[in-house]
């Protein structure tokens, strides 16, 4: 027996009605009360190293604002750190095309350098993924916005404060890490700019001393250094990596002056000890958090900040404030 033509056609119609409702369906499950399902927010976060502990303050603020926005928005949110064991530019660009293989909704990233990053960044944006830096930009890239340190001005504050803490003169030196770093170049250069403005302050030669950024490699870059050049009154710490390790300062409390950039829990004892003068607090919990919060709102609401470079404040940490401060990471690291 033969079937109608129009008998077919309205089958075919009535199966292709039937595939795009099933395709809905899977897009939007309901629950068992009938309710529809929540939506899943997959976001990637990458920062420069897991042994690093300003990263490790990071990955708090990202998992705290996962939990703590999921009701804000409406959504779930899932948090995939892939943030490599030691620095490393290459695994971080292999880390945002793996997260762009697997569909991420949105990446936020600290670059080790920006360049290597860039091409595998622009690569996610081109398949809709948008993208977002963190502590260390990559501004030639597609992404949609930067959060961290003025970094220019970090470099500057620290080395203004050195000098005031050593009265106008001495001998410096500067710790500066990854020399590939854009974010450390310019607190380099801003550390270089503000020592000009104080005549009777000179850095030694070679002055600035580059290093793996892990705790132990960075002590032993200042012990090093300054057994070699016994002649250095104050260091200018652009990045506290020195700090992170117990007994990195091997000269009495006081003797030699130090300023460094981040306040984490195990610098806070040099500034108690008096081995160290000022901390210049970054919002590295914030780096997370901020980062989640600022990749919902283009993901969820297409909204970007009305300046793509969004400045964190440093906050100056003294011993006439250290425990108050110390209280923040009590909070931010709570588990």
């Amino acid at each position: 027996m033969k079937s109608h033509p129009r008998f077919l056609q309205s089958l075919a119609l009535a199966s292709a009605a039937l595939l795009t409702l099933t395709a809905c369906s899977k897009k939007a499950d309901p629950a068992a009360d009938g309710t529809p399902a929540q939506r899943k927010v997959v976001l990637g976060f990458i920062g420069k190293s897991q042994t690093n502990d300003v990263f490790q303050a990071a990955h708090a603020g990202a998992r705290d604002a996962a939990k703590e926005l999921a009701a804000k928005y409406g959504v779930s949110i899932e948090v995939e750190i892939r943030t490599p064991n030691d620095e490393d530019a290459t695994k971080q660009a292999e880390a945002v095309e793996a997260l762009t293989r697997r569909g991420v909704d949105g990446i936020s990233v600290s670059c080790s350098e920006g360049n290597t990053l860039t091409p595998s960044i622009d690569k996610a944006v081109s398949k809709g993924i948008p993208v977002m830096c963190f502590d260390s930009d990559a501004p030639n890239s597609k992404r949609f916005a930067y959060y961290g340190t003025e970094d220019r001005s970090c470099g500057a504050r620290i080395v203004d404060e050195l000098a005031r803490v050593m009265g106008g003169k001495g001998t410096i030196a500067i710790i500066a890490g990854n020399q590939s770093a854009p974010n450390l170049q310019a607190r380099v250069a801003g550390a270089r700019e503000a020592l000009a403005r104080h005549p009777g302050m000179k850095l030694n030669t070679p002055g600035v001393f580059y290093h793996i950024e892990t705790p132990e490699k960075s002590a032993e870059a200042v012990t090093s250094a300054q057994n070699a050049n016994p002649g250095i009154q104050g260091w200018a710490f652009i990045g506290g990596w020195p700090l992170f390790t117990a007994d990195a300062l091997k000269w009495p409390a006081g003797s030699i002056k130090v300023v460094s950039c981040d306040a984490l829990p195990a610098q806070l004892n040099y500034l108690r000890s008096g081995h160290v003068d000022t901390l210049y607090a970054q919002d590295c919990y914030g780096w997370g958090y901020k980062s989640v919060e600022m990749l919902l709102e283009k993901i969820l609401n297409n909204k970007e900040p009305a300046n793509p470079i969004v400045i964190d404040p440093l906050t100056e940490v003294t011993q006439a404030n250290v425990d108050a401060f110390a209280k923040n990471w009590e909070k931010w690291l709570a588990k």
